[in-house]
Order: structure tokens, then C-alpha cells, then sequence
């Protein structure tokens, strides 16, 4: 379990880095449009970082908690995803 979690920080940490970088990637070129472009690119970071973070929590609690409440939990993020979904 701790390496679960462990796994789960880490690829949180990770995705703050990618931001962090971003952000300051945007500051350094001075450009409207690439800070665009890059945040374009980030919007697909996100959503995979989210999946990728949930799918791992729900391998760790796969032998704690019921079938029926992991279906429940898993509908839960794939509905959150559908619902952030463009257009």
C-alpha cells in the first residue's frame, strides 16, 4: 500500500514540476502564443496525470472495498472526466 501511494505523490509531484516549468517557460519567452501552444499541451498532461493517479488508488483498495463500490468509484472518475471534456 505505502508503495501505491508513494507512486500516487510522486506522479503528483511530477506534474507540478511540468507545470511549474511551464509557467515559467511562459515568463521567459514573453510570447502570447507559445504560452498558448505550451498550455495546449498541458491540457493533455492533466487529464492523463488524473486518470493515471485514480487507476492506481483504485488498484491499491481493489481487495478493501467491494466490486460494486469500485464500480461506483470508478463511473465517479470517468464521469469527471466526460464532464471536463471539450466541447
Amino acid at each position: 500500500m505505502e508503495k501505491l501511494l508513494f507512486a500516487m505523490a510522486l506522479m503528483r509531484f511530477i506534474s507540478a514540476a511540468v507545470e511549474f516549468t511551464a509557467a515559467m517557460i511562459f515568463l521567459r519567452l514573453k510570447s502570447l502564443e507559445a504560452a498558448l501552444r505550451i498550455n495546449a499541451l498541458l491540457g493533455l498532461v492533466g487529464p492523463l496525470v488524473f486518470t493515471a493517479v485514480s487507476l492506481i488508488g483504485l488498484f491499491g483498495m481493489a481487495g478493501k472495498v467491494s466490486p460494486a463500490k469500485l464500480l461506483i468509484i470508478f463511473t465517479g472518475v470517468l464521469l469527471v472526466l466526460i464532464g471536463t471534456r471539450a466541447g
